[in-house]
């Protein structure tokens, strides 16, 4: 099987359940011999959808995406849309409303990416932007994990991220990173207007480019033993601080 098919498929009882909800399955296979609740309302939702359910074996099941708990149920979604560096300037153009971004430098494990891109689709981020090189793409773990927020958010690919950085701080977005070890605190900085919060990769951080272009540092604080978060969770802290800021707005 080409990776690229295996990237179009996604597996789980809930994240099939959402795809077909939000109308992104385009073929379906269901384990024949699973009959409980939970799969048949995947049937159920097939069916009011228009897809065919094709009934095959777990053995079967195993071999369209192998070494995945895939709970009896896998689909092949409508492709999704690949977004790069040229769409990045079309989509800052129309947008009506202060440009919300995430960027994330190099994040490389798929649950963590899948965590961020399923945050980012709940607090509204317009974009999420990666580097092409050494970072997680859009797998079927990613889209799993993400719940349709990975059909839902343009996740664009750069090839330069430093210089993708530079140019929104030239369109006028203001780029806040994180870093454990600067003084100012995240509830400490205005997340209002044009922004992109940058997030650095799991164990190392914010690279030096990345952080040379940043406009600004912050922190979470940290009250107990722990000296970091998760960088998934840590993602949804900041974006959430800065969905609640710009409502009150």
């Amino acid at each position: 099987m080409a990776a690229a098919e295996r990237q179009d498929r996604i597996y789980g009882l809930h994240a099939v359940r959402v795809a077909l909800e939000r109308g992104q399955v385009r073929e379906l296979w269901c384990d024949r011999q699973r009959h409980d609740e939970r799969m048949e309302a995947i049937r159920q939702a097939a069916r009011q959808a228009g897809i065919a359910v094709q009934e095959t074996s777990p053995k079967q099941l195993n071999a369209l995406l192998p070494e995945v708990r895939h709970q009896g149920v896998i689909a092949t979604l409508h492709p999704a849309r690949e977004w790069g560096e040229r769409d990045l300037e079309e989509l800052l153009q129309g947008l009506a409303h202060p440009p919300f971004l995430l960027v994330l430098d190099g994040v490389q494990d798929p649950h963590n990416l899948g965590a961020c891109l399923r945050s980012a689709d709940a607090v509204g981020v317009d974009a999420v932007i990666a580097p092409r090189d050494r970072a997680a793409g859009l797998t079927a773990t990613v889209r799993k994990v993400a719940c349709g927020a990975a059909q839902s958010v343009p996740f664009i690919r750069v090839t330069n991220l430093a210089r993708t950085l530079r140019h929104l701080r030239s369109s006028g977005v203001w780029l806040i990173g994180t870093a454990g070890e600067t003084n100012r605190e995240l509830y400490q900085t205005d997340l209002t207007g044009p922004l992109a919060i940058v997030m650095g990769a799991e164990g190392r951080g914010l690279r030096r480019l990345t952080r040379e272009s940043c406009d600004l540092l912050v922190k979470i604080p940290m009250t107990g033993v722990v000296e970091s978060l998760n960088v998934s969770v840590a993602t949804a802290v900041c974006l959430y601080e800065a969905l609640r800021q710009r409502r009150l707005q």
